[in-house]
């Protein structure tokens, strides 16, 4: 089969493009013939030696939407020729997606509506299941609500907004520029910070006529826990879930005075189960029409480095050059 695949962690132009043996699925698994992948800021980190990786050579990709092509002995969920999405690929025993065919697990996938595009649910996947784990499993956001989002633009950003609006919750976030400010109106935000020429902190303080926010939902490394704890309302709950070298100071009497949570957590450590869980509302919120993904560029398996490039630049480079996802397709 063709693939984007690494034999050496490093930059972005160690991604090659070629033949690899087309994998068999062994018993619970199935393989799925790619329609579209996307990329996440996890790729890059594996794929430059900032995590560890399962072995070489490494397919790259979490994310995909394809076709079932063939079932492993005892399969039951799903038969050839089902469309399916999924996420939580690139770990050890699972292939990463930017290739023509992937080998996972049966408990991995989830159908993909009949009126939504393969291109759509890729985009949503890995982001899709982190926003919904962090703000419903662990943050319980409920109805009437407060919350505020970094980046209503980004990848997790925007399914943040989207699945918060949908249950009726009140969103804050920001955006950097005018471009991206309409944008987050347009998903749905009620309030877009323009941070590059607004205080955010006093913006938030003004919106929420001081009572503070209930669930602060961080997509960036986390470095000022004071700021964002004196936001917060009593019993407010804040999570966290990037910023691997974050080591912010932690303000331990606002914590404890206004009896805050913090939650962190990583999206490929939830079980199947807690994965299915977000899933089936996230294919609920597609077919609605309440949950879209902004895809801000396009590649094929064989620009996979190009991907990974403009990716990392936005990532780590915060060049502010990419909204939404990227998405990879075959050539």
């Amino acid at each position: 089969m063709k693939a984007a695949f690494y034999r050496t962690v490093g930059k972005p132009d160690v991604i090659q493009y070629g033949e690899l043996p087309t994998p068999e699925p062994g018993p619970g698994e199935i393989r799925v013939k790619i329609e579209a992948a996307s990329v996440n800021p996890i790729d890059t980190y594996a794929r430059s030696g900032l995590v560890p990786v399962p072995g070489f050579p490494v397919i790259p990709g979490r994310d995909f939407a394809g076709v079932v092509d063939a079932v492993g002995p005892g399969v039951t969920r799903v038969k050839p020729g089902d469309r399916v999405w999924g996420a939580n690929q690139g770990m050890p025993g699972r292939p990463g997606t930017f290739a023509e065919f992937t080998i996972t697990g049966e408990e991995w996938v989830y159908p993909l509506p009949a009126n939504v595009e393969a291109k759509s649910a890729a985009a949503l996947a890995l982001v899709g299941i982190t926003a919904h784990l962090g703000m419903f499993s662990l943050a319980k956001l409920q109805p009437g609500e407060t919350l505020f989002v970094n980046g209503g633009t980004g990848g997790v950003g925007a399914a943040v907004v989207q699945m918060a609006k949908a249950v009726g919750a009140k969103v804050i976030t920001t955006a950097g520029s005018d471009e991206k400010v309409n944008l987050a109106r347009a998903i749905g935000a009620d309030v877009v910070i323009a941070y590059r020429h607004e205080n955010v902190a006093e913006r938030v303080k003004q919106v929420t006529a001081g009572h503070g926010v209930h669930v602060w939902y961080e997509t960036l490394p986390p470095s000022d826990f004071e700021t964002t704890f004196e936001l917060m309302a009593p019993r407010g709950r804040v999570v966290v879930m990037a910023g691997r070298q974050a080591r912010p100071v932690f303000p331990n009497g606002l914590f404890y005075v206004k009896n805050l949570t913090l939650f962190g957590f990583a999206m490929f450590n939830a079980t199947a189960a807690e994965q299915r869980q977000c899933a089936e509302a996230i294919n609920q919120w597609m077919v609605e029409g309440k949950l879209k993904p902004l895809i801000g560029r396009q590649y094929t398996f064989s620009q996979a480095a190009a991907a990974h490039q403009l990716q990392e630049e936005n990532t780590l480079g915060k060049a502010g050059t990419l909204t939404g996802k990227i998405i990879v397709t075959p050539d």
